[in-house]
């Protein structure tokens, strides 16, 4: 049962997200690799509602079943570009802080694949997915319930 629903929600709130939400659509990242990220940090959150989100998102944009049951596992498998690797590392060390600076081993091989600019986005992305997460496990959206726009 869902603690705060859509309509409790105070005004602008949702709003001012999905604004970062299209800066990060609009800037130059792909955005399958923007969703590998949202369901991998997602995961990594336990965050059931997004999970089941962004899952349905990368299906309809034509992800493998492959990949999307394997993404838990990505360091494991062969399916991964070193791109989205480094991605994903990336985005498991940003997901889980500790008091230490960001590892130079986790990134300086971005630097390998992406400008700045983008690393920014990549960042902003993680933060931003994390932020979501949180939201959901407080007010405990009810999971299996989002439906891709077509």
């Amino acid at each position: 049962m869902e603690r705060i629903s859509y309509t409790d929600i105070p005004e602008g709130m949702f709003e001012n997200l999905r604004a970062i939400e299209d800066s990060i659509t609009n800037s130059s990242l792909n955005n399958k690799l923007v969703g590998l990220v949202k369901l991998r940090v997602s995961q990594k959150n336990g965050c059931a509602y997004c999970v089941d989100m962004h899952y349905k998102e990368l299906k309809h944009a034509g992800e493998t079943e492959l990949r999307l049951s394997s993404l838990c596992v990505w360091e494991e498998t062969p399916y991964f570009s070193d791109e989205e690797r480094t991605v994903l590392k990336f985005a498991e060390t940003l997901t889980k802080l500790s008091s230490a600076p960001i590892p130079e081993e986790d990134y300086s091989p971005l630097l390998d694949h992406f400008n700045k600019n983008d690393i920014c986005y990549l960042t902003l992305t993680i933060t931003q997915i994390n932020t979501w997460n949180r939201l959901m496990k407080v007010f405990q959206f009810t999971p299996g319930n989002y439906k891709v726009e077509h």
